[in-house]
């Protein structure tokens, strides 16, 4: 019994052995009583699977629930699946499109011979209610993408045939669900019994797909409302359609084209028409009495710099004097920095701030008095002040950027007339298909992965480890304000995917085999994967994707 095969378990940790060609779900189903609740999926040697994997050789194996990161989003993925098989069941003919995260949901359309009203809503539901009951297995199947291609074209999966041919893979992991066939970039449930918590409801022209409430995770999420966020949303897809660029596939047929420059140049053209307008809206309301100061809110690598930098650029043309304040500037000493619930320092909080000395100097510039600004010292970790002086003048604007511009508490004091408030996200629309979309999240790591890694010395892996935290400041300190919004600006950029490939892989290679941060890693690089190489040489030297990749005519 010397040479029997075992697979370390780190729920339990001890050695389990199996049988050559054992699943994840045979090996759970023998410690199936030592572990609290079903898992949804498993990290194996730190790489995500789902529970049909089969084992041949020794590997260490965490099973994980639907409540962990990779949990989540192999229940969400399954949950499409399963609304896909409804829409199929109910509506044949009928073009499901899973268009991106909103209002705590996933916005979906129905496009063909329908009208989505609460009648289709809710014969959906009740279809996919019965799939539950039926608690039908997820089967994963791997073929030539040949014959994937052909199942799919049978289908009517276009989008995902324009894929499939444009990266060139020899095999393909698809899933079968009764009678449909579907792929998704990652790993879907064992069967639709364990998908009981969910909802759909009616929104705009679709409809809302609902997972289980982060906070609550025995209901389904409840909506909120995000109409600004909605119609940043819808601006940019309306401009996809127009442009013939609306999922990856079609991305890598223009590239193929040699369409790449005329895509970046379109791109890059809108977000100065975007602009513009935000600065010609700011200086109606100036010449009108208001809008002295501009507030430049988002998530972290939003773009929040470069944008204000170009958006001063528009005012001057406007012939208005802006003069900018960063509020990473008035950073409490670190010493002194509110932690999180792991205990790292919680620089998304709004009390990360040195909020008395912010408001004693914007006082002092509101009175046309002159400030000695601070600058922040991010590795002495404390304020420093180098004799940066700031006095507003007659035809001055304030532009103040940082996370937490939004926050009402930030301005209490300040006449809500005088403020203008911008929130900045890249809400990537773009999706790899009709049932896979990118989410902003993703795409804002990239981001940080590429800037940190290039010019503040930090791994991909310590980026990584960091997000959770984050996201979690993020949820708490900057999501909630984002409807105050006078203007949305979104920062996305339908070529930068392509564009931060190469950058990326080749610091998510870096990522160790040996720790759990490589499952965020591949699953980001199996993301890029989908993405044929845009080379950044086509990018101007003003573009907000400059801020991330270097080479940018601006000074940070």
């Amino acid at each position: 019994m010397s040479d029997q095969l075992k697979v370390y378990c780190k729920n339990i940790e001890e050695y389990i052995p199996f049988k050559g060609g054992d699943t994840l779900m045979d090996i759970y189903n023998t410690i199936a009583d030592r572990i609290p609740e079903r898992p949804i999926c498993a990290h194996v040697n730190n790489k995500t699977e789902d529970l049909q994997f089969p084992l041949f050789a020794p590997k260490q194996v965490e099973f994980l629930t639907r409540q962990s990161p990779s949990g989540h989003r192999v229940y969400v993925r399954s949950l499409c699946m399963m609304l896909y098989k409804s829409v199929v069941d109910l509506f044949p003919g009928v073009r499901l499109i899973i268009e991106h995260s909103i209002s705590r949901g996933y916005y979906c359309r129905l496009t063909g011979d329908i009208t989505v009203n609460e009648d289709v809503v809710t014969r959906l539901k009740a279809r996919m209610t019965e799939l539950v009951k039926r608690d039908i297995k997820f089967e994963r199947k791997e073929r030539l993408t040949s014959d994937v291609i052909k199942i799919f074209e049978k289908q009517g999966l276009d989008d995902k045939v324009k894929l499939l041919r444009s990266i060139h893979e020899l095999y393909t992991v698809y899933y079968r669900l009764d009678n449909v066939c579907d792929s998704y970039y990652g790993n879907l449930a064992p069967s639709t019994g364990m998908l009981n918590i969910f909802d759909l409801q009616l929104y705009k022209e679709g409809f809302l797909l609902l997972g289980a409430d982060s906070s609550n995770p025995s209901m389904a999420a409840s909506p909120i409302v995000q109409e600004k966020m909605y119609h940043a949303f819808t601006d940019y897809l309306a401009f996809n359609r127009v442009i013939g660029v609306d999922n990856v596939g079609e991305l890598n047929e223009a590239v193929a084209s040699k369409e790449s420059a005329m895509l970046i140049n379109v791109a890059e053209a809108l977000h100065d028409k975007k602009i513009g307008r935000i600065s010609d809206d700011i200086s109606r309301r100036y010449a009108e009495g208001g809008a002295r100061i501009v507030l430049i809110a988002g998530p972290s690598s939003s773009g929040k710099t470069t944008f204000t930098k170009r958006l001063a650029i528009q005012l001057m043309t406007n012939l208005l004097e802006p003069k900018m304040i960063s509020l990473d500037d008035y950073f409490v000493n670190r010493e002194v920095t509110p932690r999180d619930i792991d205990g790292d320092y919680d620089y998304e909080s709004l009390y990360a701030l040195d909020l008395e000395t912010f408001n004693r100097d914007l006082n002092a510039l509101i009175a046309s008095e002159e400030v000695n600004l601070p600058t922040y010292n991010f590795e002495l970790g404390h304020r420093v002040y180098k004799g940066k002086k700031l006095k507003l003048n007659s035809n001055s604007v304030l532009l103040i950027e940082g996370i937490h511009g939004l926050n009402p508490e930030l301005t209490a004091h300040i006449d809500a007339k005088m403020k203008y408030l911008i929130y900045v996200s890249a809400l990537t629309t773009l999706s790899i298909d009709d049932h896979n979309w990118v989410p902003t999240t993703d795409n804002r790591l990239l981001r940080r992965i590429i800037r940190d890694y290039k010019y503040r010395g930090v791994s991909a892996t310590d980026t990584i480890k960091r997000w959770p935290s984050v996201r979690r400041g993020e949820e708490k300190w900057i999501f909630p304000f984002q409807e105050n919004a006078d203007a949305m600006f979104n920062s996305s950029l339908i070529f930068e995917l392509g564009v931060m490939k190469e950058f990326a892989d080749d610091i998510l290679n870096g990522v160790p085999r040996d720790i759990r941060e490589y499952a965020e890693a591949y699953r980001l690089r199996k993301l890029l994967s989908y993405f044929t190489p845009i080379t950044d040489r086509l990018i101007p030297s003003t573009s907000l994707l400059r801020e991330f990749l270097g080479g940018s005519s601006f000074h940070y």
